[in-house]
């Protein structure tokens, strides 16, 4: 009997190592997968572990009730769509060049003496190793892998904005979260979304936006960074009009259009990168 060909992502001298593997070993490997694939068929995933697509389907409900991914027409995906928002380490991964161009362009905003409060948006992240040249500063966040970062750095004062630990956006939320924020003031805030369409940010998860939103209360001037993947998406909740922002910052990689759309609503339309707009 021929031995079915494994998912393009595994090497072919993994299948029997895949083949023994328990449910739990199983579900981590296909998380894996999906993570760095970005989709994945379920066909595909019950060939690379020689198991029936009906135990394939049951691994991907139980990786879907984690959060770690979403299940749709038969494959699953670590995409975003319009109620589920991506694992952490997906996003980390996604449009990582433009991340850092928008990053790094936001720094602009940044002087030595400034407090700063950040988002747990990957984007917002790509900012810390710009931040070590404009020390001293004071900076806030609720992202773990954030926090931790900055607790190494020289010159910079750390504020942890504690609640409850989410593992699927590696962050801290909730009323705690919110009450912490409230109760402090910054001098500016840098933020990303899921998603920018008709003049407002929105976002997936109602509790995201309730952090987000208290984080632009409570500082002078507030920056939202977006990749131009963001510009053609959808999310189920408002977060707040972009005209509330200091200013958008996006990518080079954005269209004209899209450039024009977003300059039609009264905010300030930055590009970073090389390209001329």
């Amino acid at each position: 009997m021929t031995e079915a060909a494994p998912h393009p992502s595994v090497e072919p001298h993994d299948g029997p190592r895949l083949r023994r593997l328990s449910p739990e070993g199983r579900q981590a490997q296909i998380a894996e997968l999906v993570l760095n694939a970005g989709s994945v068929s379920a066909q595909e995933l019950a060939e690379a572990f020689g198991v029936s697509v009906m135990t394939i389907h049951r691994d991907l409900d139980e990786l879907q009730r984690q959060g770690v991914l979403r299940k749709a027409r038969g494959a699953a995906t670590a995409q975003p769509s319009g109620t589920f928002e991506s694992n952490v380490e997906y996003r980390a991964k996604a449009n990582i060049d433009a991340k850092r161009m928008i990053a790094q362009y936001a720094c602009r905003h940044v002087e030595p003496g400034m407090s700063l409060i950040l988002d747990d948006s990957t984007t917002a992240l790509q900012m810390l190793p710009h931040l070590a040249e404009l020390t001293p500063l004071t900076v806030a966040t609720n992202y773990l892998t954030a926090l931790n970062e900055l607790a190494r750095m020289r010159d910079i004062r750390v504020i942890a904005l504690g609640g409850q630990y989410d593992v699927h956006h590696d962050s801290y939320l909730g009323t705690v979260c919110v009450d912490t924020i409230r109760s402090l003031r910054f001098d500016a805030a840098f933020l990303s979304t899921s998603a920018v369409r008709e003049g407002h940010a929105f976002h997936q998860e109602d509790r995201i936006v309730a952090v987000k939103r208290e984080m632009v209360e409570v500082v002078g001037r507030a920056h939202l960074l977006i990749d131009h993947s963001k510009l053609a998406r959808s999310a189920m909740h408002r977060l707040l009009p972009i005209r509330r922002f200091e200013s958008v910052i996006v990518d080079a990689g954005t269209s004209d259009s899209a450039l024009a759309t977003l300059r039609e609503h009264d905010v300030r339309v930055d590009v970073a990168g090389p390209a001329e707009h």
